[in-house]
C-alpha cells in the first residue's frame, strides 16, 4: 500500500517519548502527523485534512484535549471526524467528560498496542460507513 493511501492520523500528544513510540507504531497503518499543543494542533488542522485524531486528554498549556475536542465538534467541518481520546486518568468521570466533549472512543494509558491500533482502525471504519449511508 502506498503512503498516500494510508488514512491520515493526527496524534495530539505532548509527551515526547509517547510521540516517538506512536509515530513508529502507528505508521504501519496510518500516515502519522504529530502535534503537541493547541497552537500546533490548529496549524496542522488548517494545513491538512485528517481522517482521524488520537487526542491526549491531558495536554499541557491553555487548552486540554477535552477543550480541543469540544471546539472541533462545534465546527460543521469536523462534527463527524473520528476522535479517539487517550488519557492516563481512568476514573468514570474522566470517561464521562471525554464522551461528553465528543470523543468516539476513550482509552486509558497505558493502552495495549493491539487495542490502540484496533480502536483507531475500527473507529475510522465505523465513521466512514456512517458517512456513506
Amino acid at each position: 500500500m502506498a503512503d498516500n493511501e494510508k488514512p491520515k492520523l493526527l496524534v495530539v500528544e505532548d509527551d515526547f517519548e509517547n510521540q516517538k513510540f506512536l509515530q513508529i507504531f502507528l505508521k504501519r497503518r496510518f500516515e502519522v502527523h504529530i502535534c503537541d499543543s493547541e497552537e500546533t494542533f490548529y496549524e496542522k488542522l488548517n494545513g491538512e485534512k485528517f481522517d482521524i485524531i488520537l487526542m491526549d486528554i491531558s495536554l499541557r498549556g491553555k487548552k486540554d484535549g477535552l477543550q480541543l475536542t469540544r471546539e472541533l465538534r462545534k465546527l460543521p467541518k469536523y462534527k463527524s471526524l473520528p476522535i479517539v481520546g487517550l488519557s492516563a486518568h481512568a476514573f468514570q468521570k474522566d470517561k464521562d467528560n471525554a464522551y461528553n466533549a465528543g470523543v468516539d472512543v476513550f482509552l486509558t494509558k497505558p493502552v495495549q498496542n493491539d487495542v490502540l491500533m484496533d480502536s483507531l482502525v475500527k473507529t475510522l471504519e465505523e465513521k466512514s460507513n456512517q458517512s456513506l449511508s
